[in-house]
């Protein structure tokens, strides 16, 4: 696949995840029982860029977890491949406002599974969704709370969020096997 169009550079994607905290702590009138969950694996280090801003909006330090939804995922029967498994490290969630944070919401299922994995181990007051990109297209009804981007793709597109500590830059494109 070759890209298309580089739609966020590393200055882009800070800024959205600036707005992302503001909107967060607005929404949540501070940042009393927030717990940000990151969707592993480029999840985890957005959810933590979200809770380094909190922090120096409110001063306060949320809890940051991840939460590994290979086994709840609905489409594992279809796919003959071999799950790769990562640990899971959720804080506390029970009567929390936990905010499951994910790079690109797509189809809507990886958002299903992470509810299904936060429900397993407790009971939110709330459940809500960051992501840093919405590609739309979703096949299920779910809406992201808070949003970085909003990038309408056809489904032989490709949206690549790359970070710094997964990939070595940060970066969003969109990847085409179109000419």
């Amino acid at each position: 696949m070759k890209i298309k169009a580089k739609i966020m550079d590393e200055a882009a994607m800070a800024r959205a995840l600036v707005r992302v905290a503001h909107e967060i702590t607005e929404h949540n009138r501070g940042a009393k029982d927030i717990v940000l969950v990151g969707i592993i694996r480029r999840g985890v280090p957005i959810a933590q860029r979200i809770a380094d801003n909190i922090e120096k909006i409110e001063g306060v330090r949320v809890p940051v977890g991840s939460l590994d939804i290979t086994f709840y995922r609905d489409d594992l029967s279809k796919v003959n491949v071999q799950p790769v498994l990562h640990g899971s490290d959720l804080p506390e969630v029970d009567g929390k406002q936990v905010i499951l944070v994910d790079d690109v919401i797509f189809t809507g299922r990886t958002v299903r599974a992470a509810m299904e994995g936060v429900f397993r181990r407790g009971r939110p007051a709330t459940v809500q969704l960051a992501v840093l990109i919405d590609r739309g297209l979703r096949e299920l009804p779910f809406k992201p709370d808070y949003v970085g981007k909003n990038i309408p793709t056809s489904r032989a597109e490709v949206v690549s969020v790359k970070v710094e500590e997964i990939d070595g830059e940060n970066s969003v494109s969109i990847l085409s096997s179109e000419e």
